[in-house]
């Protein structure tokens, strides 16, 4: 008897969901990225191009329905082919009858995944940033208000000089800034190439030259991606600048949350809501940043992976590409779960800053020098200015261009 059997038996509750959340601590901010909303993103691909047809020759435009999908038969068909594509388009002719021609029509599965992958990214790593200028929210109004109070910096793990909790959280707030600009200048482009990345079906049925071309630019409309002007079935680029805008959410996230560690450990900002521990009951952890540092630490596999498969060959690589589905998916699904992780870790924060009336420490013991705390607080202004900016009113162009990849 298995694992999954003697759960089953043991209570009956076991319902064969492959990660439910047992060991993923924040799985729940990034339940938007399951296999239901893959599915609903590759349908959306399909009737965008159905869409697509219908504005090129004015034939038919028929509806397809995500709820008549029989997901068991997916799933077979996924063994059995290899990509859930192929008995998608079987079921969805079904559901069409007589327009069955219109679905899928010149098309081929890459193109449906990678669209769907694409706007998945589009959404995720939207809810990323509206997560993270949460937590830059929260970290700005921290740097501005301890801008001179004093703690000792750190270096090689030792003592170092003399630098503020303000000056500490503007650094934190210029990661948070990084990664939102990062996000703002990403594009999130349609993938429509055909069997081959040519098009030639589309010219063969539309007896168009140029069908190739206006296809792909009124899928992009329809479902408010970017048109690259090209197929991008081998030049993974696309992909790399998405999981590199993911991985810098992921290692801004858990460069804070390294910090908001530490800071713990030394007692100087802690969680107020901590987490407890088996074996010792009067232990606050600090949960959410420990969260954080995994996910960054597990971000980087992720990207190896996609990076890895980048070097595609043949008009679809027998593989590669198929590496990068879940990588892609996992890395999606990390920087979701950090951004909603940092932005409740930052509004959860206690401090307990040192004596005012007592002068601050330098690394031997002797005072402080003012001009030390000085310098230090006159970071926080250029780190608040810098997020202001896009808080300011850029803001909502560049939530209109993380949302829409334009």
């Amino acid at each position: 008897m298995d694992v999954a059997d003697r759960a089953a038996a043991s209570d009956g509750a076991f319902d064969g969901a492959f990660d439910w959340g047992l060991l993923e601590p924040a799985g729940a901010d990034g339940g938007g990225l399951g296999d239901d909303a893959v599915l609903a993103a590759m349908i959306a691909v399909e009737q965008g191009l159905i869409s697509a047809w219908a504005q090129l020759d004015g034939g038919a435009a028929p509806r397809v329905d995500r709820v008549r999908i029989d997901r068991d038969a997916l799933r077979d068909g996924v063994r059995r082919d290899g990509v859930a594509v192929v008995d998608l388009v079987r079921q969805l002719r079904e559901q069409v009858g007589d327009d069955a021609d219109r679905v899928h029509r010149g098309a081929t599965s890459q193109d449906v995944l990678d669209t769907a992958l694409v706007l998945a990214s589009r959404d995720a790593l939207a809810a990323a940033g509206r997560e993270l200028a949460v937590a830059g929210r929260a970290l700005a109004a921290l740097a501005d208000v301890q801008r001179g109070t004093p703690v000792i910096a750190r270096t090689l793990t030792q003592p170092a000089e003399p630098t503020t909790l303000g000056a500490e959280s503007a650094a934190w707030l210029n990661a948070v800034t990084s990664a939102l600009e990062a996000l703002g200048g990403l594009a999130y482009p349609v993938q429509l190439g055909g069997a081959v990345g040519t098009g030639s079906a589309f010219v063969r049925i539309s007896g168009r030259e140029d069908a190739p071309r206006l296809l792909r630019a009124a899928l992009a409309r329809t479902l408010g991606l970017a048109d690259p002007g090209r197929a991008w079935h081998t030049d993974r680029s696309p992909v790399l600048s998405i999981a590199a805008a993911a991985g810098h959410v992921c290692a801004a996230a858990g460069r804070i949350g390294r910090g908001l560690a530490f800071a713990a450990r030394d007692g100087v900002l802690l969680p107020e809501h901590g987490g407890g521990s088996s074996a010792m009951p009067h232990k606050k952890n600090p949960v959410d940043a420990v969260i954080l540092i995994a996910n960054g630490l597990r971000a980087g596999g992720l990207i190896a992976t996609l990076q890895t498969a980048s070097l595609s060959f043949d008009a679809r690589p027998a593989g590669e590409w198929h590496a990068e589905w879940q990588a892609w998916r996992g890395l999606l699904r990390l920087a979701v779960e950090s951004a909603a992780v940092l932005a409740r870790a930052t509004a959860d924060l206690v401090v307990h800053a040192p004596d005012a009336s007592q002068p601050a420490p330098d690394a031997d013991g002797d005072t402080a020098p003012d001009t030390a705390l000085a310098a230090a607080g006159a970071v926080v202004d250029p780190a608040l200015e810098r997020f202001a900016a896009l808080e300011g009113p850029e803001r909502a162009d560049r939530q209109d261009r993380i949302g829409e990849g334009v």
